[in-house]
């Protein structure tokens, strides 16, 4: 039986995991997208903690936005994780796509946070 759409990107995020570490120095930017929502994570792998995170489930970013699940959101979710980051002195990570194809509002997300700063 063929594989849905969610198990096959959930099967190409495991065989992207299997190289991608993050580390307190240079953490892991994690990025999971629904229809309604994107979230995007700074995690370190080694201690098995999120640093901080970004979605726009947040009061302040909800408010300012008309729909989660857009362009324009996915680019406000990446320059605020990164504001974040850089104000946490986290300059380099290590982008971790979740299994989603690198176009988009993945793309939107990578970009913005570039723009702002952070290297990967």
């Amino acid at each position: 039986m063929a594989l849905s759409k969610e198990q096959s990107r959930i099967k190409r995020h495991q065989r992207i995991r299997k190289r991608l570490q993050g580390t307190g120095e240079k953490p892991r930017l994690s990025v999971y997208k629904s229809l309604n929502h994107i979230y995007a994570q700074l995690i370190d792998d080694t201690a098995g903690k999120t640093l901080l995170s970004a979605s726009t489930l947040e009061k302040e970013i909800r408010t300012a936005l008309k729909h989660g699940g857009n362009l324009e959101a996915a680019k406000k979710i990446g320059a605020i994780l990164a504001q974040k980051a850089l104000g946490k002195k986290i300059t380099t990570v290590v982008f971790d796509r979740a299994g989603y194809r690198y176009h988009g509002c993945v793309k939107a997300l990578a970009d913005a946070a570039r723009e702002q700063g952070l290297k990967f």
